[in-house]
């Protein structure tokens, strides 16, 4: 049984909670918040404890496993601090903003072979991972097209903290494509503004973008984003291959059509990640602890979260200077 110490008592950690407490294998033992309300509340949903004592309790003799879904700005101390504490780690992305740092945790993690996962649910979503299986049906893979498109901006005091479009978001789909392509992003080309909301233009982000990509075997990718999608969470990937196409859709809430003299109608899709990925979540905790008992490698190591953020650095950069970059993976 693997004993969880949760950081971080917000959104993100309430789902972690949740699937933690539904393993069979893992146990919710402590919520830590810096808040000591909000640990102790969602504590208490679990039968769990509480602390506003984070440190202390990732140094807890009574931890095997630390879940680090805290603020971003958190994540490089409480992973230096758990791995030297001997302790499992789990922790959602960015590593880090800063590639130093998240370069050090890299190597933090090699030196001291801790079990080390990132938190890129989207490789665990049971639709991309069928399309990664039957990627070899379509032969050598020559093109990659990744729509990533929220239904609204965040609100403007976590746009300040994010790190930017590239870096919060786009980052998830820079693994994604590395991961399908089972390449590294040699190159990037980036373009992007604000079309749409005025406070991210202020805080020198986009809330649009494409950024075209070329990978290790000269296939090629491309990127688009939007943080203002009317119509709901748009998740979709496209591989083409000399053999055929392999495509994913937006899932809809029912699979119920209606059909009359006007045409056709369908349910909406999706409007919110935790409900378009809520599978992924779970899987990709119960594939964590799976790894972890019987002692196998990361599916998302410290290194793929340091090369996703090398990519997002680079296409920052394509935009600035208006080139393609080459990211030196």
């Amino acid at each position: 049984m693997i004993n969880f110490a949760l950081i971080g008592a917000g959104k993100i950690g309430q789902i972690h909670a949740a699937n933690i407490a539904s393993l069979p294998d893992a146990t919710l033992h402590t919520v830590a918040d810096i808040s000591i309300d909000a640990a102790q509340r969602l504590a208490d949903s679990y039968n769990a404890k509480a602390t506003d004592n984070i440190k202390a309790i990732i140094a807890s003799s009574e931890i095997d496993a630390v879940l680090i879904a805290s603020s971003t700005d958190t994540h490089y101390e409480l992973s230096c601090h758990a791995i030297d504490h001997s302790k499992a780690i789990f922790c959602e992305k960015p590593i880090d903003l800063n590639i130093d740092r998240a370069k050090d945790i890299v190597e933090r993690v090699v030196a001291t072979n801790r079990f080390f996962m990132v938190g890129f649910n989207r490789r665990f979503d049971p639709n991309f991972a069928a399309l990664k299986q039957r990627l070899p049906q379509i032969g050598k893979l020559d093109q990659l097209f990744v729509t990533s498109r929220d239904p609204s901006p965040p609100p403007a005091e976590y746009v300040a903290r994010s790190g930017g479009l590239f870096r919060d978001m786009t980052i998830h789909d820079f693994d994604i494509a590395m991961w399908l392509a089972g390449q590294p992003i040699t190159e990037v080309s980036a373009t992007a503004s604000c079309r749409n909301t005025a406070y991210i233009g202020e805080a020198g982000d986009y809330d649009t973008a494409i950024i075209t990509l070329t990978f290790a075997d000269g296939s090629i990718g491309q990127i688009n984003n939007s943080r203002s999608t009317s119509y709901g969470y748009d998740q979709r990937i496209e591989a083409f291959g000399p053999k055929g196409k392999l495509l994913v859709e937006n899932p809809t809430t029912t699979t119920l059509t209606f059909e009359n003299e006007q045409g056709e109608k369908q349910d909406k899709i999706y409007h919110f990640f935790l409900e378009r990925y809520e599978n992924a979540y779970k899987n990709q905790l119960a594939v964590f602890c799976q790894a972890y008992i019987t002692k196998q490698a990361s599916p998302t190591p410290a290194n793929d979260g340091f090369n996703a953020l090398v990519v997002a650095e680079a296409s920052e950069k394509s935009l600035q200077q208006k080139k393609t970059v080459y990211t030196g993976l």
